[in-house]
């Protein structure tokens, strides 16, 4: 079995540091964790990690002063690292990925678009720590073709309808709020009703119940919705 990607998370709130820990390991990453920038270049020389998220204000050494510095070791230069940050000009958005950073979000963020940017930055520079594609019961989803397929046939789905079963196939069985559909398709800072993830989900069940086959969406009353295991 292949060694799962080590992530090395550099984050001093510990709140959100606890919450990047938490889902990594559900997305099946192995984690470190670093409170301030010099632990972060203490853990990378260590063990060198496949991918390091980095927060911009971190104490003792800033994310830009240890990004600068693992670009400067033969060991880390290429390791992608992703810069999380609250500032949010364009300037310091520049300053980060002139310094060598792969990729810049700025908070607040929804966790299902961080984790697809680490996704994209994993498949563009190491394309074999990507997983491409989700696998629940008969339904196959093919992230890079963007494809979809029940019982070996293809599902036509619009792009949002893809994005809500992207995100139920990662958690099969776990239920979802529509509140937190929404934020995870749409993000947190877009305003959108909360009876339109009603209308996505119609159109997602409709789309993956071919002929006579069972609805793999699970409707939990007051509750939201869930993808059958």
């Amino acid at each position: 079995m292949a060694k799962a990607p080590h992530v090395l998370v550099a984050e001093d709130e510990a709140a959100l540091a606890e919450l990047l820990k938490y889902n990594l390991e559900r997305e099946g990453y192995r984690v470190s964790s670093a409170s301030d920038g010099e632990e972060a270049l203490l853990l990378a020389e260590e063990a060198v990690p496949d991918l390091i998220i980095l927060d911009w204000m971190l104490p003792k050494a800033t994310g830009i002063e240890v990004c600068r510095q693992l670009r400067a070791r033969q060991d880390t230069r290429n390791t992608p690292i992703v810069i999380l940050t609250a500032r949010g000009e364009e300037s310091d958005r520049v300053r980060g990925l002139d310094m060598g950073a792969d990729d810049y979000v700025t908070k607040p963020f929804s966790m299902s678009e961080l984790l697809a940017r680490l996704r994209a930055v994993m498949r563009r520079i190491r394309p074999g720590l990507a997983e491409d594609k989700l696998v629940c019961g008969d339904i196959v989803v093919d992230r890079v073709a963007h494809r979809v397929k029940r019982s070996g046939r293809e599902i036509h789905l619009g792009p949002t309808e893809f994005r809500i079963l992207d995100h139920l196939m990662q958690y099969p069985g776990r239920v979802f709020s529509r509140e937190q559909l929404l934020d995870a398709v749409w993000g947190s800072d877009i305003y959108v009703e909360t009876r339109t993830v009603d209308v996505h989900i119609g159109r997602l069940r409709k789309a993956l119940m071919i002929d006579e086959s069972e609805d793999p969406i699970r409707t939990v009353r007051s509750a939201g919705y869930a993808l059958n295991a």
